[in-house]
């Protein structure tokens, strides 16, 4: 394989670490990871795998106690207890420290723990929840990945497959160091890539066969909206579909369809004038055929005679046609503008060589050969295991149309980030099937803009679509503030881009990777923290028709949180519903949080850097916050801000590293977030939207005005005929902080 396809890989790891016996192998690799092998003829690997690429982990203190037929390994955050044969349950056990009762602690070999959940491959035709594979957090504290069937990666960059019968285990024993533990993994397993900056913005993706023209015009009608976009994804009909039966079904295809794209270089070149960057849709399965424009050159390369028309079959277990499928089919498209690929893989994970996994291999040679000429590679595919991380985007798949698919996405995203898979990207408003719902395709696309990647998509169906305009006029207002929202927070989000890279903090993380102590973190599946600043939790079922309120059962930590949208504070430390209309959802910041973002009359092409940046600074605690931009090159700029509560003092401090890469004269404007309305102006506004009789309208508002306190309002409400719904969110509000 050549240079670019070899991945870096440390897979030796230091001997000080390793334990070994006759057939038997542990390395403590850190004090709460051990990798424990066990192979009856004495054989071990040392290759990097398709999941562990790195074992070169620094010296780790631990202690040895060893019988002729016992053997104990202590570290500060593990037990190991092992009989020194073949591994079994009463053989074979270890034990995590800190905290827990000495039954819960304890895995032993061949039984199931509980898990906090990983990801899955897909959501194809999912309506609601999935089970989960496994990730490497468990509330018990003790994790396990099998890395037994995995493939291996040669010295030439190469696949092998494994020796059958071997056992090749990992085991994450960090108690509730859940932050620790991901570390660990992406030592082991590699950090996540840097995302090119343009991937941070809104995607706009549609299974349609467009021309060029109407595409261009679509491209055009949402910036004459003032809707930003930076990716414009083309499905599969860029390519031919409509095929002679004997060249295949059409699925398959790399030959552009110059019906609709009559000079493709020029449409992609009128999409990048634009500021977009742009993806083809790719199903590789059904290899190349005797129509496609490249298959004279592809032919020829695997020992074909192209008069033959005999098609080149798909055979990722071939390194000859791997390189080939990569040179003669996708670099010339990228030659004339493709800037990476959306690999549909959709076809199993079965190949001639036993634990290959044909959607893996895909990735891995994709995402390598895309920055092959040093651009920050990317690529845009299904996920395939533990390690796959090292390859974003994730492409979530065809989601149907149902509050249900909704309500378990945000849940899906965050506990993804416990297998380290922290970019996802879903089809945000659904793919299929379904219904219409205004109100759901708005809070979808609120989700969207607080998930990690957002791709407004739609299935083949003429009246299913996701531009703003095409819903009622309240929908399209917040839509598309939604979408200028998400352009307005890439500064936020490159500095998050960064995070996730070189300090293994995915963007989306649970509750409780901050409050692992704290019981009431893990009851809010659905609420996450976006980024090191904000508290989201998304509404993901349908508002009550009297108030017009969407509502969502949250848990706030200690300390003060402030609404982003509205200004309205909270005291920490509870948990309680929160209330909103259409207009927005709860994303709270915590006191002294510094969000830096591009204010909405100054938004640039495309996901260029800002002239201005607007910092949102929430009081009643110091706070610092540090910026962190580049264009794509590794030339960061970081420029550290702090506010002084006391003073109200807002400081940018002098850029570090490389400061021309920041636009010339960038200026700075600082807002102090407040809420603008008074407990009793917001009662006001509740009720007057609310859909109820006038004279109930007229007597809440009355015991509001009159009552002491906001304690005996709220004992007023309650006798009153007020719904559980409008008493909610009243209380909301007359309890706040």
């Amino acid at each position: 394989m050549k240079q670019h396809f070899r991945l870096d890989t440390h897979p030796i790891a230091d001997p000080a670490n390793v334990v070994r016996g006759d057939r038997y192998r542990i390395t403590v690799l850190d004090a709460g990871l051990v990798r424990l092998e066990y192979d009856e003829s004495g054989t071990f690997e040392d290759r990097a795998s398709q999941t562990a690429v790195n074992r070169a982990f620094a010296p780790s203190d631990f202690s040895v106690t060893e019988t002729e037929d016992l053997l104990e390994i202590h570290t500060d955050r593990l037990h190991l207890i092992y009989d020194k044969g073949p591994f079994t349950t009463h053989g074979l056990s270890v034990q995590a420290k800190g905290g827990f009762h000495s039954n819960d602690s304890v895995w032993r070999y061949g039984q199931n723990t509980p898990n906090l959940g990983g990801t899955a491959r897909t959501l194809d035709d999912v309506d609601g929840a999935i089970p989960l594979e496994d990730g490497v957090l468990a509330f018990n504290g003790v994790a396990l990945v099998d890395d037994s069937e995995t493939v291996l990666l040669d010295e030439r960059g190469w696949i092998a497959p494994r020796r059958p019968g071997t056992l090749d285990l990992y085991l994450f024993a960090f108690g509730r160091d859940y932050k620790r533990a991901l570390k660990a993994l992406y030592e082991l397993t590699g950090p996540t890539p840097l995302l090119p900056r343009y991937a941070l913005g809104n995607w706009w993706s549609r299974y349609h066969p467009y021309t060029a023209e109407e595409y261009v015009a679509l491209v055009d009608r949402f910036a004459a909206e003032d809707v930003p976009l930076s990716v414009a994804v083309i499905d599969m009909d860029w390519h031919w579909v409509e095929i002679d039966p004997k060249y295949g079904s059409g699925w398959t295809g790399y030959t552009w369809n110059t019906d609709l794209f009559p000079d493709p270089a020029g449409f992609l070149a009128d999409l990048h004038e634009r500021g977009l960057a742009t993806s083809l849709n790719v199903h590789p399965a059904e290899g190349v055929h005797a129509h496609e424009a490249a298959y004279a050159s592809i032919a020829k390369r695997m020992g074909l005679d192209p008069a033959s028309e005999l098609p080149v079959s798909f055979d990722p277990t071939d390194p000859e046609f791997i390189e080939a499928y990569l040179e003669e089919l996708h670099h010339p498209l990228e030659e004339e503008g493709v800037d990476f690929w959306w690999l549909d893989w959709q076809q199993g994970g079965v190949t001639k060589i036993a634990g290959l996994d044909p959607l893996w291999l895909l990735n891995h040679f994709h995402f390598l050969d895309s920055g092959r000429d040093g651009k920050r590679p990317l690529t845009f595919s299904r996920y395939a295991g533990i390690g796959s991380h090292r390859y974003p985007i994730g492409f979530s798949g065809d989601t149907m149309i149902t509050w249900e698919s909704l309500d378990f996405q945000p849940y899906f995203t965050a506990t993804a980030s416990n297998a380290g898979y922290g970019w996802w990207s879903h089809d945000i408003g659904g793919h299929f099937k379904g219904y219409r719902d205004d109100e759901l395709a708005t809070r979808w696309v609120q989700l969207g803009v607080f998930s990690p990647v957002n791709r407004l998509h739609s299935g083949l169906n003429p009246f299913n679509t996701k531009e703003p305009w095409r819903f009622t006029a309240a929908a399209e207002t917040v839509m598309t503030d939604f979408l200028r929202l998400r352009h307005q927070l890439l500064p936020y989000l490159a500095t998050m881009n960064l995070r996730a890279h070189a300090e293994g903090e995915p963007v989306v993380q649970p509750m409780y990777y901050d409050h692992p102590d704290e019981p009431a973190a893990y009851d809010v599946p659905n609420q996450f923290m976006f980024g090191s600043e904000l508290l989201v939790a998304p509404i993901t079922s349908p508002a009550d028709p009297a108030t017009g309120l969407g509502r969502v059962r949250a848990w706030l930590p200690e300390g003060t949180w402030t609404d982003v949208f509205t200004g309205q504070t909270y005291s920490g430390g509870r948990t309680l519903h929160l209330h909103r209309d259409l207009a927005s959802i709860p994303v709270l910041a915590r006191a002294g949080a510094i969000v830096p973002m591009v204010p909405a009359e100054e938004l640039p092409r495309g996901t260029d850097l800002a002239d201005v940046v607007e910092l949102k600074v929430y009081p009643g605690a110091d706070g610092a916050f540090t910026l962190a931009e580049d264009r794509d090159d590794d030339r960061w700029a970081r420029t550290r801000i702090t506010y002084d509560d006391a003073s109200g003092e807002v400081t940018v401090h002098d850029v570090e590293g490389d400061a021309a890469t920041l636009p010339a004269g960038r200026t700075y404007r600082v807002e102090v977030v407040r809420s603008r309305l008074t407990a009793e102006e917001r009662v006001f506004a509740l009720l007057d939207r609310a859909q109820i009789g006038f004279e109930l309208k007229a007597a809440v508002y009355d015991a509001v005005r009159t009552a002491p306190d906001a304690g005996a309002a709220v004992l007023a409400l309650q006798g009153l005929d007020v719904s559980p719904v409008l008493l909610g969110a009243l209380s909301e509000i007359l309890l706040s902080p």
